[in-house]
């Protein structure tokens, strides 16, 4: 599947060009590289790697582990599967939810207004339905509303589609406010938007 590289202020993001558009990130703080959700791409992880050496990976979501057992034991470095704390670096860790079926994380960088979220809410358009970001389909009755809500990011970065660079907290708002209004367009339009179409 075609990959791109989008290159931000803070690293790079490589995300698919189709279906559900999965998203890995390259995040860049004092000369380290913190690898987010990645999945391997030849020529993401090389641009990855021209930005400074690997400080770990880091695996926002329970079930989906991509490659990131994979790239920390070939980088040599730590694989932080939903951590609590992740040391010495810029990122507060957030919960998102923390179910039996269904545990997440997300990552609020303070100094540069940035969220990362895993999965509960992307700007693929499976999950957007036309708007600039949207609530994944298992979560639109009962969204974790408290912990999108509870930092304000102008960047977020997303694990499925490209970043939203520019009020980020107002397009979370939206997201949330049309979570259930949306079943019904959501129900016409996921089977094609999965197929790619």
């Amino acid at each position: 599947m075609a990959t791109s590289v989008h290159r931000h202020a803070l690293g790079l993001t490589w995300a698919e060009d189709s279906g559900m558009r999965r998203a890995a990130h390259a995040l860049v703080h004092d000369g380290r590289v913190w690898l987010v959700d990645p999945f391997e791409d030849a020529e993401a992880l090389r641009a990855a790697a021209e930005l400074g050496p690997p400080a770990a990976v880091v695996q926002l979501l329970d079930r989906h582990a991509r490659d990131c057992a994979q790239l920390s034991h070939r980088l040599r470095v730590a694989h932080l599967r939903l951590p609590a704390v992740i040391p010495d670096s810029p990122f507060h860790v957030v919960p998102v939810l923390w179910r039996r079926w269904w545990k997440e994380v997300a990552l609020w960088w303070e100094s540069e207004r940035t969220l990362v979220v895993a999965e509960a809410v992307g700007t693929a358009p499976a999950l957007a339905l036309g708007r600039r970001l949207g609530v994944h389909p298992l979560l639109r009755l009962a969204p974790p509303r408290a912990a999108l809500t509870a930092h304000r990011p102008e960047l977020l970065l997303v694990g499925h589609g490209p970043p939203l660079e520019s009020d980020a907290a107002g397009a979370i708002d939206a997201a949330l406010d049309a979570s259930r209004s949306d079943l019904p367009r959501l129900a016409i339009r996921l089977p094609s938007l999965l197929r790619g179409g």
